[in-house]
């Protein structure tokens, strides 16, 4: 495949790196590390989340949104900056944007774990007691997609010329999110601000971001001559990006691709789309500084150090928390 001029993205396997032969798992490291060079995504099956547990979630999101305004309210909290719980309607607007996206969205975060101290400073997690089935299967689709972000990330180190477990400490229990989001109905557009889209064209703060499949069209990648591609996955993929963490830490190696979510056509505006990313950071405390074999004559530093977690907070007051 033309990875410079591509019509859709590459498909791996993670059995091949997880369970393959050493050249099949060079061979998976090879795949994955050029494509998020040159255009930032992949789709992968064999993840860990199995058909039951995806359905499971997308119906259990499906029916918190579709709550009463009054309800969902109860799960917010602006004190923690849309950290955890229930964010409303046009809250957040991608970077360099003034229109708010056309979206609501609920955060699940990592769970304390008392025998980790960096993991102290994260909030707790709040679940809608109306829906039970949110926070059993939104836990378990954290978990598994955690464990298949260490396994991309391993991949990409060895890519990188690091040791395999390069990433392991830095993200195990990181500041990750998942973010069940519903893009509403336009069907009152009276009511909408003229410019807003479902997503703003943008690229994530994270490191990476492991994506379940939407509920229908709309995403789309921005290619390097300019063309916006629709990205879709089989039903038993997901589709992985690299974030700006990432991009940064690799002295932009590895490409975090600009993307948005399109408004639909106007005889499918009254349909909602459902969508659960999975943001993988790593802890506050990972120095984000360019690593030194990113480093060379021909590609001199362009990213002044910080940590992570200096690095979200001064992301998230540009996209309004």
């Amino acid at each position: 495949m033309d990875l410079k001029n591509f019509e859709e993205i590459p498909s791996l396997d993670l059995n091949d790196f997880i369970h393959g032969d050493e050249e099949t798992k060079q061979n998976f490291v090879k795949k994955l590390g050029d494509a998020w060079t040159e255009i930032g995504f992949v789709a992968v099956k064999n993840h860990g989340l199995d058909e039951n547990d995806r359905t499971h979630l997308y119906n259990a999101v499906q029916q918190f949104f579709t709550l009463p305004h009054e309800v969902k309210v109860k799960y917010e909290d602006p004190e923690i900056q849309g950290q955890r719980g229930y964010i409303g309607k046009m809250k957040e607007h991608a970077k360099g944007y003034d229109a708010p996206d056309l979206k609501e969205f609920y955060h699940i975060g990592q769970l304390n774990d008392q025998n980790d101290p960096d993991t102290q400073e994260y909030p707790q997690n709040v679940f809608p007691e109306e829906v039970p089935d949110f926070e059993t299967y939104g836990l378990k689709a954290f978990k598994t997609l955690e464990q298949a972000g260490i396994y991309l990330l391993q991949a990409v180190a060895l890519y990188l010329g690091l040791d395999e477990h390069y990433f392991d400490d830095k993200v195990r229990n990181g500041n990750s999110i998942l973010r069940p989001i519903h893009y509403f109905p336009m069907t009152d557009g009276a009511e909408l601000p003229e410019d807003s889209v479902r997503a703003a064209q943008h690229t994530d703060i994270n490191l990476i971001t492991l994506l379940m499949g939407a509920s229908a069209d709309g995403l789309q990648v921005l290619r390097r001559d300019g063309e916006w591609i629709p990205i879709t996955a089989l039903p038993e993929q997901i589709v992985v990006n690299v974030g700006d963490m990432l991009s940064r830490l690799t002295n932009n190696k590895l490409s975090s691709t600009v993307h948005r979510v399109v408004n639909p056509p106007k005889e499918l505006r009254h349909l909602p789309r459902f969508s659960i990313p999975f943001f993988m950071h790593p802890k506050s405390a990972m120095d984000l500084s360019c690593l030194p074999e990113c480093i060379d004559d021909d590609h001199p530093k362009l990213f002044s150090d910080i940590t992570a977690g200096n690095y979200l907070q001064e992301r998230l007051k540009e996209i309004g928390f």
